[in-house]
Parts: C-alpha cells; structure tokens; sequence
C-alpha cells in the first residue's frame, strides 16, 4: 500500500460493507492462519451474525468495530470490544492490506486517547504472530499468556493518555 493509500483511510460500519466482501476476505487461508479461534466456515449466515454481534457492541458499548476502508476500498476490519472491564483492540486486515496495519492502529488509537472510558487498550495475539516490533514500538507492554475462549494469545497493554481536560471560556 502507498503512503497515498495511508492517508486516505478512513472508518465505516461493517452493515456498510458488502457480505461477499467480507467473506471472501475471512475465508483467505491466510488470514485464517492467525485467528486460532476461527472454527468454522465462512457463510452468509456466518457473516450475518458476525455484522449482528459487532453491531450489539455498537449498541451495548457506545463503540465497537469498524470496517476500514483505504480510498474507499474495503482493506479489513477491527476496533475495540469491551472484555470485562478492559477494551481490546483488533484488527484483520486483507492480505493486500497488511502494510497498512500500524497506520489504521495509530489512527484507531487516537480516538481511544479522546474516550475518558479509555484508559488503557489491550491486544490478544496469537502466538503465530512473531513480527510484533510495530506493537512494541507504540508502546504497549507485554503482560503474559492467556487463554481465550480455550485459545491461547498473548496479551499486552497500551495506556492511552487522558484526554485534555475540558476547559470553558
């Protein structure tokens, strides 16, 4: 992708993205590599009800995941997901779209730094990930293993600065 393509991202509900799109995207082989908890077969009832749960989040949350869209074209989706009391972040992007991941997480991770609700922002990675410089160098810390609906990542934590105090005239 061309710092071209970088600059032109912008964020867009996943209702909004064709469901063909989006199953062909999750049924690439090499996106499945890194989602240890992805069992089960692309469908349109798959997809329907995955745009129906991040939706609910939407809904029960105030916030949830986004389709990303890079000129206009869809490269992936992602966002956070409130997980007890800790938001996670994620992102899966389209194979042709990787190079765009550190961006689209900078740009995410903003709007995480302007949410008071926010304080802090955790990422579950499957072990299968080893290039994981690009997360280290935001900042976020390695906090251990853990398991995740019987799946095990590794997690980490990235505190988000608190937003600027509100200051009247």
């Amino acid at each position: 992708m061309s710092a071209r393509s970088q600059r032109h991202i912008t964020f867009a509900r996943l209702p909004e993205i064709p469901a063909d799109e989006l199953m062909t995207h999750m049924s690439d082989p090499r996106v499945a590599e890194h989602m240890p908890l992805l069992n089960f077969t692309w469908d349109r009832d798959a997809i329907k009800k995955f745009v129906a749960s991040k939706e609910a989040c939407w809904h029960r949350d105030g916030l949830g995941h986004w389709a990303f869209l890079s000129a206009g074209r869809y490269v992936g989706w992602g966002g956070f997901q409130k997980e007890g009391e800790e938001w996670e972040f994620g992102l899966v992007l389209r194979p042709d779209a990787f190079g765009l991941g550190t961006w689209i997480t900078r740009k995410a991770l903003a709007f995480a730094a302007a949410d008071a609700r926010i304080p802090f922002v955790t990422f579950l990675l499957p072990p299968s990930r080893r290039n994981l410089g690009a997360l280290k160098r935001l900042g976020a810390r390695f906090i251990g293993k853990t398991d995740h609906e019987g799946a095990g990542f590794l997690k980490y934590r990235l505190d988000t600065p608190a937003p600027p105090a509100f200051h009247p005239l």
